[in-house]
């Protein structure tokens, strides 16, 4: 076992109308408390108005908002239409044939990194830059609390200003460790400060927003923001994104007592399915998932967490140089956190096993024709990249076990992208139970041109793998399982290259966020027409 220099270079890390509702008996079209429009039975919207502190809320039909105005191409303001209507510009109070004012989104997510930071996610930050740059003006709302570094943002940062989009933070007192209660009244405290935002925001003429946009999980905090849209008369898209409570199953599953301490997430996510306007989900799982919280049919869209390809190629360019892989290694990677869902142990254990039948049978022989400069006769040693609360016990597995492991600690992204690149085969390991379905890591895999062996369960994603051809699906936890699917593909180059090309090809044409976030924009366009 061996631990390489990430940790040691920089410790620091890479690492979302009124609700589509029917009417009940007391919230009716006629009904003085909820002047709010039908849901139809057909699955059209019931076209009407409401206005709240000057502030219009306006449906169409479904099939004109997710499919006419979907063909139609973005001007560079991002409108389909940029003269307006003389009915919207009434709405807005602007003279007919002038210039509507900018649609303003909230957009609300509690991981995300921020400026000069090193570690978090960017879903958020690029849809707010692209959304901006379609013409939309918007409030990046995020958590005072650093969840990756764990601690308090100084918000006086410079790099926190001058953005394309303005950064609100809403304070959170933040927590220790991931898996613990203080975790639980950290996102209470920060969805009761967000709740009070919003109310402040709306209670002035002109102030609020035309959509709010949130991830969920935390739920709490998705609760607060389709509430709020639910109370102001607009529209409200929930980016589904993990399953609570069903992947804290993973780490507490106990009969009775599991379920009355998941109650508030599962009823929280509940609230959130039924008042949400359209689901955008980061696989079809989590896009479908609020079907079995409503009766109504809902907007949705899958689109993957992806990745930016301009980054990850420049950060391989400027990196690549810095990597020394010894002739005759083969290398398989790991990214990401150590934690509860993904299956280290079971890679760590293949690769003890592989080893201890490099040192029993000689020389590979290659399963396939192979030119005269390749050899099959290979040395799997495993890199894993990335940080968390089981590395302590990964670690020691290893050592005892001898395995050919090494533990690069956290790595900048630009560097990770380079190993992942000098790799020969990624691995995206999950335990058996996990509730995942297409992680974030997938799109820094697929855009490194390099086959994936996949023990994740979901079907959705062992699909996708089989279909696109860029991998090789294995059981979870079986460790033998494991050690000749690696096995095999080190005897066989002409399949890894093939695989590699459809993994990058897959990567371009599904997971480059300048590409497929396009979708989003549209969406929520299509929502605030």
């Amino acid at each position: 076992m061996r631990d390489l220099p990430c940790d040691n270079a920089q410790r620091l890390a890479q690492r979302p109308l009124n609700p589509l509702r029917r009417a009940t008996q007391d919230n009716t079209q006629d009904s003085p408390k909820s002047p709010r429009s039908r849901f139809l039975a057909t699955g059209f919207f019931y076209e009407g108005e409401r206005l709240r502190n000057g502030r219009p809320g306006r449906f169409d039909k479904l099939d004109r908002m997710m499919n006419t105005t979907d063909n139609a191409p973005l001007s560079q303001a991002g409108e389909t239409n940029p003269t307006p209507s003389s009915e919207a510009s009434k709405r807005s109070h602007v003279a007919p044939g002038s210039q509507p004012p900018q649609k303003r989104l909230a957009i609300v997510t509690m991981g995300v990194k921020l400026g000069d930071e090193t570690r978090g996610y960017t879903r958020f930050r690029k849809l707010s830059e692209m959304l901006v740059a379609h013409g939309f003006e918007v409030d990046l709302i995020t958590s005072s609390f650093q969840h990756w570094d764990k601690q308090q943002r100084d918000k006086s940062k410079a790099c926190y200003q001058g953005l394309p989009y303005k950064v609100v933070f809403i304070d959170e007192p933040g927590y220790k460790r991931n898996l613990d209660l203080g975790r639980i009244h950290s996102h209470s405290v920060a969805a009761k400060n967000l709740n009070a935002f919003f109310k402040k925001r709306f209670a002035e003429p002109d102030d609020g927003y035309d959509l709010i946009y949130s991830e969920i999980p935390p739920n709490d905090v998705a609760r607060v923001c389709a509430e709020t849209a639910d109370r102001e008369g607009i529209p409200y898209i929930a980016d589904i994104n993990d399953l609570w409570p069903e992947a804290m199953r993973m780490v507490v599953d106990i009969p009775v007592i599991s379920d009355i301490a998941f109650h508030p997430f599962a009823r929280d996510a509940k609230k959130v399915y039924q008042l949400l306007s359209a689901a955008v989900g980061t696989s079809n799982e989590y896009a479908s998932r609020p079907e079995k919280d409503r009766t109504e049919p809902y907007p949705r869209i899958t689109v993957y967490v992806g990745n930016d390809l301009k980054k990850f190629d420049a950060g391989v360019a400027a990196h690549k140089g810095e990597i020394t892989k010894p002739e005759g290694e083969f290398w398989v990677t790991y990214a990401g956190t150590l934690g509860a869902s993904y299956d280290l142990e079971t890679l760590i254990n293949a690769a003890a096993l592989i080893k201890q039948a490099e040192e029993a049978s000689g020389p590979a022989l290659c399963s396939e024709v192979v030119t005269s400069e390749e050899t099959c006769d290979l040395k799997v040693r495993v890199k894993i990249l990335g940080d968390g609360p089981n590395r302590a016990a990964l670690e020691q597995l290893a050592q005892s076990l001898n395995a050919p492991v090494d533990f690069l600690g956290y790595c900048p992204y630009d560097l990770m992208a380079a190993y992942l690149t000098a790799s020969d085969v990624t691995v995206n390991s999950l335990k058996k139970d996990a509730a995942q379905s297409i992680v974030t890591k997938i799109g820094d895999y697929l855009a490194a041109g390099k086959p994936m062996i996949n023990t994740g369960s979901s079907e959705e994603f062992q699909m996708k793998v089989k279909t696109d051809g860029f991998g090789v699906n294995v059981v979870a936890e079986d460790a033998q399982a494991l050690a000749d699917a690696i096995t095999d593909l080190t005897k066989r180059p002409n399949r890894r290259r093939i695989m590699g090309t459809r993994a990058r090809d897959v990567a371009v044409a599904q997971f480059d966020q300048d590409h497929s976030y396009l979708a989003i924009v549209k969406l929520i366009r299509n929502l605030t027409k």
